[in-house]
C-alpha cells in the first residue's frame, strides 16, 4: 500500500465524503452495487468554508436578452474557456429553459462542483464557478488481500487529473468487481478526499475487503434419478466447510464457475443417457449477512435413451464405411453416452489425421427415437482435401537453437499431414525437459487449403541448477549435496554435470558430459569419472553399526542411437576399482604378535562371510541396453518403458560374470484424473569363474544385488542375511537382546509396484502435493550359503585368568558345559558373559515380500518431500521392517 509520509496538518479540515451541491442538497459519493450498506462516514465535516454555495438561477425575467457575461470563481480555466462552455453569448436572447441549458452544460464538463448563475434581472449575467479540485495522489487503505499493483490498474483517475464524482464512482465499481473476481462480494469502497491548498486534494480510497464469500449450500430441485451429493460430486463448485476446508479452493463463489458446473451437470446426464437433460435455472443468492452464497438448481432430467442404430458414411476414398464401422464401439442397445461418441469422433479424427487429412469434417448426425426411446446415430466423415505441411514456426526459444527442436520433430516441411506423428513429436519435445508443460503444435491453413502451418509456442524454463541442499532422511540421516549441472548447454541439447554428496552411509563425487546428437546424429555420446564412498552396516536393534567400506573410483562411456521411432540401443563401457576394508581396530586381531603388520582380519569378530571379502579388485565391463520408451513425457500419464540390460565382466580385470537386469513401467491415465502406474523389474548375475573356495560365492559383495527399495522395509532390509546371536549360557542362545545382522546381497533379485495417483483440488494442486497408494511386492535371493561359526563360548574358574592357571580357562565345544570335571579343579567354574555366539544365514529365498501404503510427494517451500507410511503384510524371517520413512531436502 501506498504510504502517506506527509503531515496531515492540512487534514484538519478534513476527510470529507465528497458530494455535489445541487439546491442546497449534498449528495454522498457512495458508488455500491444495489442494495449494499455504505460503511459509515468517519470522516470529519468539513469547515464552512470550503461549502460550495447553493446553485441558484434567478428566473425573473423569463426572458430578455444577454448584454454581458462575466466569470467569478475561476482558478485555472480562462473566463472566455468557462463561457464557451455554457453556451451562451452576448446579444443573445435568454429564458429560464436557456440558463438550465447552460447549468446543464458546465456541470456537464465535469469541471466545476458548483455553478451559480446570477443577473438574470438586467441580463448582465454572472458566472459563479468552483472548479473541481486537482488530484494531488491516489492512496489506497485497508487492502491486504490484493496488492496495491493489482488494484491500480483498475483506477482510471490519476494525479494531476480533474477530480470528477463520476470518474471517482466508476473506479469504485472496478475495484469492487475485481475483489468479486476474487469472492469478496461484501467488500465494500469508500472514497474520501482530503483537502489541499491550491484546490488540490489527495483522493483516499478506504477498503473495507471483508471475507471470501463462500458457497454456503447447494440445493438441487427436479432431479429424481440421483440424489443431490451425487450430483454435487460432478460440479466444480463445493459447499464450504467439513474436515478439509481449510485445503478447498473451489468453495468460493465464482459466476464462472456456476456456467461451468451447470456443464458439467449437463455432461454427467448425457454420459448416464438423458439426452433431454436441461437446467431449467440456476440462482445464486446472498445470505442476509451478504457473507455466503445458497446456490439453487432446477433441472429437468427428461426420459433416459438407449443407442438404436449405429451406422456410417465417408466421402473420404483412403478411409471406408467398413474401416470407420471397425473403429466404432458403441453397441445398440447399449445406454446412450455422449462421451462414448465423442470419443469415437476423436478416435476417427485421429485416424483420418494419419491419413493426411487434417481438417477431417467429422459429424454424428443423431436421430431421436421419442417413442422408443432411442438415439439412433450416423457417423458422417465429409469429403476433404489430403493436406501437406507448409511450414513449421518454432517460437519462443531465445535460449535453445532452433535444430535442437526441429530434430525432434517426426515431420517436415512438404510432408503429408501426420496427426500421430505430430503428437509423438509433441511428446518428445516435451521429454527434453527444457520446456513448460502443456504446450501444444497449434495447426493452421496455409496458404491454399491443402496446405496447413505448424505453429509451436514455447516458453523455456531454467535448465541450469546451481543447487546447494541439505536434507534429512530416515533411512541415511543428515544429507549434504552441492550439484552443478545444466542440461541444455550453450542451447545445443548437450548436458553438462558435477557435484558431490555427503550422507551418514555414502560419500560421493562426479563429473560427466553428454552429447545426444553426435555430429549432428542421432547418436548419444555420454562419459562419467566418479568416486562413490559407501558405508555397509550391521544392525543390532534399532542401533546400525558400521561395518566394511566400498570405495569405488572409476569411469564410464557410453554410446547410443535409435533402431525404430521407440526403440533405441544403449552400449556402455565402464572401468572400476572397488577396495572393501573393514575397520582394523574393530575387527582385526594379531594372533601371532607382529605388530600391526601382523594384523589379520578376525572371523570371530567381523564373520568369515566379510573376511572373504576383502581386498582390490578391478572390473572390466561392458553392457548394452535396448529400450523401448513411447511415454508422453517426463511427468508421463500415458505409454510405457521398457530397458532390457545386460553387462558382462571379463574383458581384463580381476572379476568375470554376466548381470542382466530388466525394467519396466506403464501408465494408465483413468477417469476422474487418477493415475496409475505399473513397475516391475529384476535381475540376475551368473559367475563366469568357479567359486573361490569353500562357503565362498564366485559373486563378490560389491557386485551382487540388494534389490530396489522396498517402502515397508527397512533399507536392504530383505534378502539374504547373516545373523549373529550371542550365547548367555553353555548351549543356550540367548532369547532377549537384538541380534547383530548383517545383509549380504544376493544373485538374483525382482520387485514390482502398483502405484494410484491420487487427484486433489487445484488449491492442494498449487501447493505441490501428489499423494498416492500403492503396493510394493519383491524378493532378493540366490547366494550361496557361506560358512558359519558356532563358537559356544567360555568358562572362567575362581581364580580368574590373572591369578589362575591354564586350566582355569575352558573353552566350550557343542554340548559341554561349565564343570567339566577335570582332575584337580573345583566344580565352580562360571560361564563368560558374550563369550559365544552363532551365526544364522536367513532370507535367501524367492518368496514374495509384500507392502500396502500411501504416500505423498509434497513440493515444500523446504525442499522436495517424500513421506511414506507402508504396512509388511507378507514378510520372510530375518526381513526387517520400517512403517513409516521420509526424505526431505532444502535448497538455498
Amino acid at each position: 500500500m501506498i504510504s502517506t509520509t506527509k503531515s496531515i496538518g492540512t487534514r484538519a479540515g478534513a476527510m470529507l465524503l465528497v458530494g455535489t451541491m445541487l439546491g442546497g442538497v449534498s449528495s454522498p459519493l457512495i458508488a455500491q452495487e444495489a442494495g449494499a450498506q455504505a460503511a459509515p462516514a468517519t470522516a470529519q465535516p468539513a469547515p464552512a468554508t470550503a461549502q460550495a454555495a447553493p446553485v441558484q438561477v434567478n428566473r425573473a425575467p423569463v426572458t430578455g436578452m444577454i448584454r454581458s457575461i462575466s466569470v467569478r470563481g475561476a482558478e485555472r480555466l480562462e473566463p472566455a474557456t468557462v463561457i464557451s462552455y455554457s453556451n451562451l453569448s452576448p446579444g443573445q436572447e435568454y429564458s429560464a429553459e436557456s440558463l438550465d441549458t447552460a447549468l446543464k452544460d458546465l456541470y456537464a464538463t465535469e469541471l466545476f462542483s458548483d455553478v451559480v448563475i446570477t443577473g438574470a434581472e438586467t441580463g448582465a449575467l454572472v458566472l459563479q464557478i468552483k472548479e473541481n479540485p486537482v488530484i494531488n495522489r491516489i492512496i489506497l487503505e485497508g487492502n491486504k488481500r490484493i496488492k496495491d499493483d493489482k488494484i491500480q490498474p483498475e483506477i482510471r483517475l490519476a494525479p494531476r487529473q480533474i477530480f470528477t464524482r463520476s470518474k471517482v464512482r466508476s473506479d469504485v465499481d472496478r475495484i469492487i468487481e475485481l475483489y468479486k473476481r476474487g469472492g469478496r462480494f461484501a467488500a465494500t469502497v469508500e472514497p474520501k478526499i482530503v483537502q489541499l491548498d491550491q484546490n488540490r486534494v489527495d483522493l483516499v480510497f478506504e477498503i473495507n475487503e471483508g471475507p471470501t464469500s463462500k458457497v454456503r449450500a447447494i440445493n438441487i430441485i427436479g432431479n429424481d434419478q440421483y440424489g443431490d451429493g451425487r450430483l454435487r460430486k460432478e460440479m466444480y463448485t463445493k459447499e464450504a466447510g467439513g474436515v478439509l476446508g481449510i485445503f478447498k479452493s473451489n468453495d468460493s463463489y465464482d459466476p464462472d464457475r456456476l456456467a461451468a458446473d451447470q456443464q458439467k451437470l449437463r455432461a454427467f446426464y448425457l454420459t448416464e443417457g438423458y439426452a433431454d437433460f436441461r437446467v431449467v435455472s440456476a440462482l445464486a443468492e446472498l445470505t442476509p449477512d451478504r457473507r455466503d452464497f445458497v446456490i439453487t438448481y432446477v433441472v429437468e432430467e427428461g426420459p433416459r435413451y438407449k443407442f438404436g442404430t449405429i451406422q456410417a458414411e465417408s466421402g473420404l476414398r483412403d478411409l471406408s464405411k467398413d474401416v470407420i464401422e471397425r473403429y466404432i464401439r458403441l453397441k445398440p442397445g447399449d445406454w446412450f453416452n455422449a462421451k462414448a461418441v465423442e470419443d469415437v469422433v476423436a478416435g476417427l479424427s485421429e485416424i483420418a489425421g494419419a491419413q493426411g487429412y487434417a481438417f477431417s469434417d467429422i459429424n454424428p448426425a443423431y436421430d431421436r427415437d421419442a417413442e422408443k426411446k432411442l438415439m439412433n446415430i450416423l457417423f458422417r466423415v465429409n469429403e476433404s482435401p489430403r493436406v501437406y505441411i507448409e511450414r513449421i514456426d518454432i517460437n519462443g526459444n531465445t535460449i535453445t537453437r532452433d535444430k535442437v527442436v526441429r530434430r525432434e520433430f517426426r515431420v517436415n516441411e512438404g510432408d503429408a499431414f501426420n496427426a500421430i506423428k505430430i503428437k509423438r513429436s509433441q511428446d518428445r519435445i516435451q521429454s527434453l525437459g527444457f520446456f513448460q508443460e502443456k504446450m501444444e503444435i497449434k495447426q493452421t491453413q496455409g496458404s491454399s487449403p491443402d496446405r496447413v502451418i505448424l505453429a509451436l509456442d514455447l516458453e523455456e524454463k531454467s535448465t541450469g541448477e546451481l543447487q546447494l541442499s541439505a536434507g534429512y532422511s530416515s533411512l541415511e540421516k543428515f544429507i549434504v549435496s552441492a550439484n552443478i549441472a545444466q542440461r541444455n548447454f550453450l542451447g545445443k541439447g548437450q548436458e553438462v554435470n558435477a557435484g558431490v554428496n555427503w550422507s551418514r552411509y555414502s560419500r560421493s563425487a562426479q563429473i560427466g558430459f553428454v552429447e545426444p546428437y553426435l555430429f549432428d546424429k542421432n547418436i548419444l555420446l555420454g562419459g562419467e569419472l566418479f568416486r562413490r564412498d559407501f558405508n555397509s552396516f550391521s544392525r543390532q536393534g534399532n542401533e546400525r553399526n558400521t561395518t566394511y567400506s566400498q570405495l569405488s573410483t572409476g569411469a564410464s562411456v557410453r554410446l547410443g542411437f535409435p533402431i525404430t521411432e521407440f526403440i533405441s540401443l544403449g552400449t556402455r563401457y565402464q572401468l572400476v576399482q572397488d577396495k572393501l576394508t573393514l575397520n582394523e581396530d574393530q575387527f582385526f586381531t594379531d594372533p601371532d604378535g607382529a605388530g600391526p603388520l601382523g594384523s589379520v582380519c578376525d572371523p570371530l569378530l567381523a564373520g568369515r562371510y566379510l573376511c572373504d571379502q576383502l581386498g582390490t579388485t578391478l572390473s572390466s565391463v561392458v553392457g548394452y541396453s535396448l529400450i523401448f520408451d513411447n511415454r508422453n513425457g517426463i511427468r508421463a500419464t500415458r505409454g510405457q518403458r521398457i530397458v532390457l540390460s545386460q553387462d558382462f565382466a571379463g574383458l581384463g580385470g580381476d572379476v568375470k560374470y554376466a548381470r542382466t537386469r530388466i525394467d519396466a513401467t506403464k501408465y494408465f491415465k483413468l477417469p476422474k484424473d487418477f493415475l496409475l502406474s505399473v513397475h516391475g523389474e529384476a535381475g540376475y548375475i551368473h559367475p563366469l569363474q568357479s567359486d573361490p573356495g569353500e562357503g565362498r560365492d564366485a559373486i563378490r559383495l560389491s557386485d551382487r544385488f540388494f534389490g530396489a527399495q522396498m517402502r515397508g522395509f527397512d533399507i536392504r532390509g530383505i534378502g539374504p542375511r547373516i545373523q549373529r546371536i550371542r550365547y548367555d549360557a553353555p548351549n543356550t542362545l540367548a532369547t532377549g537382546g537384538d541380534p547383530i545382522t548383517d545383509a549380504i546381497g544376493g544373485r538374483a533379485y525382482y520387485m514390482g509396484r502398483i502405484e494410484l495417483e491420487i487427484p486433489v483440488s487445484a488449491n492442494i494442486r498449487s501447493l505441490g502435493l501428489r499423494p498416492s497408494a500403492f503396493i510394493d511386492v519383491g524378493s532378493v535371493f540366490g547366494i550361496k550359503k557361506p560358512s558359519l561359526t558356532d563358537l559356544r563360548g567360555s568358562c572362567i574358574g575362581p581364580d580368574g585368568p590373572d591369578e589362575g592357571t591354564d586350566s582355569d580357562i575352558q573353552v566350550l565345544n557343542p554340548g559341554d558345559n561349565c564343570n567339566l570335571g577335570l582332575p584337580g579343579v573345583a566344580d565352580d567354574f562360571t560361564f563368560i558373559p558374550n563369550s559365544g555366539f552363532r551365526e544364522f544365514f536367513l532370507g535367501n529365498s524367492p518368496k514374495p515380500r509384500l507392502a500396502i501404503g500411501v504416500g505423498v510427494n509434497w513440493n515444500s517451500p523446504f525442499g522436495p518431500l517424500r513421506i511414506d507410511i507402508a504396512k509388511a503384510l507378507i514378510k520372510q524371517e530375518g526381513d526387517e521392517v520400517k512403517l513409516f520413512s521420509f526424505n526431505v531436502g532444502t535448497q538455498f
